[in-house]
């Protein structure tokens, strides 16, 4: 799970979120025109009402894939990226995370008071088990979309343009090399969660605080003898503290994992913005490949900028565990999303539309828009309104060169079994 405010809320945020012009997926050509992304906006009718009124999901029927778009449908299920074998395995383990989420009283709770009528936890539980049926007996994509289209309802996210238009951004768990011990060389902590932090009186040390703007002045203060581990790079144990956990690979020859124990009540501040705003580097077309560069080429900018962010998280050794999610299951690569579980169903089946990057040989990344089915099982304190998700994308360095470079508009649908008459 990523990073979270006093509320529990997780905060899965990737810094190249600041984009101001969004690619579009109707700027790839998919097949016919009516194949591209008009048939997936919401029906204008749907949405005649005035925001207010507006439910963050509207019922409609399922997408009619146009013959020949294999965008339309999930094909990595069957026939995995580059001649792979598919991951039905791991959709089935995402699925059967949710259904232990859905019979727990915290699922209870969550779905209690659900503001979207028609949306309960039993039918979404319902909806799951039957979806996991036809995962088992179908032999294509195909096949499945067309069994989803007889005995589903698509509940589509309004967006943030009303018309379903959804942020697409992408997040990962990083593996770095750490310490037990303080070095030399091992020099920057991420800390274990105060064991009083929950009195701590109000508004908390920011990060510059409690840290000092070299990382390196915590055992003065407030966090003296909570050090975790260390790590050599400044930039490391806050790249830890953006995305939630992280894979150690320790100087002793041993392998551990750390994950979310905390945070204290300040929002996110993006060092990417705070780089544009101070004119460093250009705001339009920031990823973070450019972001990292930029540092790599100005370490002594990091005592500047990460300073800035007021946030703080942290962490317990989590012993090669899984990274969860903010239902408090573990989360799984290319099948879990995080969105804003104040509007959004917890544990929910949803088809995702977007463009991602995907390997292309050695070191090259190519753009496709694709359909996925994924679980709604991670939240975040940057993920906000009904048109934002996070896409997780894995462990290590490929699942982060993909994320860095993730961001632009896609639809979100939630899928549920139609009302038994």
């Amino acid at each position: 799970m990523k990073f979270r405010f006093t509320y529990l809320i997780s905060l899965p945020v990737v810094l190249l979120i600041l984009l101001v012009r969004m690619p579009s997926l109707g700027n790839r050509p998919l097949s016919p025109p009516e194949c591209q992304l008009k048939k997936w906006h919401i029906p204008g009718l749907l949405t005649k009402n005035s925001p207010e009124k507006t439910p963050v999901l509207i019922e409609r029927s399922p997408v009619t894939c146009c013959q020949d778009d294999r965008s339309c449908v999930d094909e990595a299920i069957y026939q995995g990226e580059n001649g792979k074998v598919g991951d039905k395995k791991a959709l089935l383990n995402s699925i059967d995370r949710s259904l232990r989420y859905l019979q727990t009283p915290r699922a209870d709770a969550a779905y209690e008071n659900y503001s979207v009528p028609g949306i309960t936890r039993d039918r979404v539980y319902q909806s799951l088990i039957r979806f996991r049926q036809l995962l088992l007996t179908t032999k294509s994509a195909t096949a499945l979309h067309n069994a989803i289209a007889k005995e589903f309802v698509y509940y589509q996210s309004i967006g943030r343009d009303s018309k379903g238009a959804v942020l697409y951004t992408a997040y990962y768990e990083p593996m770095y090399t750490a310490s037990r011990v303080p070095t030399a060389e091992y020099r920057y902590p991420v800390y274990k969660a105060p064991p009083d932090l929950e009195s701590w009186s109000l508004p908390h040390p920011t990060r510059l605080e409690l840290e000092g703007a070299d990382g390196l002045q915590a055992a003065k203060g407030k966090l003296r003898g909570l050090e975790l581990f260390w790590f050599r790079d400044r930039l490391e144990p806050y790249m830890v503290q953006i995305q939630g956990s992280a894979k150690l690979q320790l100087t002793d020859g041993t392998k551990t994992s750390i994950g979310y124990a905390g945070n204290i009540a300040y929002n996110y501040k993006s060092i990417g913005r705070e780089l544009a705003n101070d004119g460093k580097l250009p705001l339009e077309g920031m990823t973070m490949p450019i972001i990292l560069d930029y540092f790599q080429k100005y370490p002594q900018e990091l005592n500047v900028y990460i300073p800035r962010d007021p946030s703080f998280v942290f962490f317990q050794e989590t012993k090669n565990a899984p990274a969860h999610g903010s239902i408090g299951q573990p989360i799984t690569a290319e099948r879990s999303i995080a969105t804003d579980k104040s509007l959004m169903p917890p544990g929910a089946l949803a088809l995702i539309r977007a463009d991602f990057p995907f390997p292309v040989g050695k070191d090259k990344l190519e753009h496709r828009v694709v359909s996925r089915y994924v679980l709604d099982q991670d939240t975040g304190g940057a993920i906000k309104g009904a048109g934002r998700v996070d896409y997780f994308l894995g462990t290590g360095k490929l699942a982060g060169d993909r994320a860095g470079v993730t961001v632009g508009n896609g639809q979100l649908f939630y899928l549920l079994l139609k009302p038994q008459k």
